[in-house]
């Protein structure tokens, strides 16, 4: 699935996922390969994501916004 992690200054990363773990206002959830169309708000952590090769980043946020849809995964963040 593809990935786009934005905040309102620059991309801190676009490009392919297997999984992504964010950091809901709720608690954390995976997103994996076709997930359901949604919409989320994130909270104050760390975005876990695992890319095809099976390399890891982590990029620590203070809060944001997720769109899943059409296997597309677009996150709008503050750092």
């Amino acid at each position: 699935m593809k990935v786009n992690i934005l905040t309102p200054d620059k991309s801190l990363y676009h490009g392919n996922a297997k999984s992504v773990i964010l950091p809901g206002i709720g608690g954390q959830f995976e997103i994996l390969d076709k997930h359901a169309p949604m919409i989320a708000a994130l909270g104050k952590g760390i975005i876990n994501l695992t890319d095809d090769k099976e390399e890891k980043t982590k990029i620590e946020i203070v809060r944001g916004f997720c769109e899943v849809l059409n296997n597309e995964i677009n996150l709008l963040v503050r750092v």
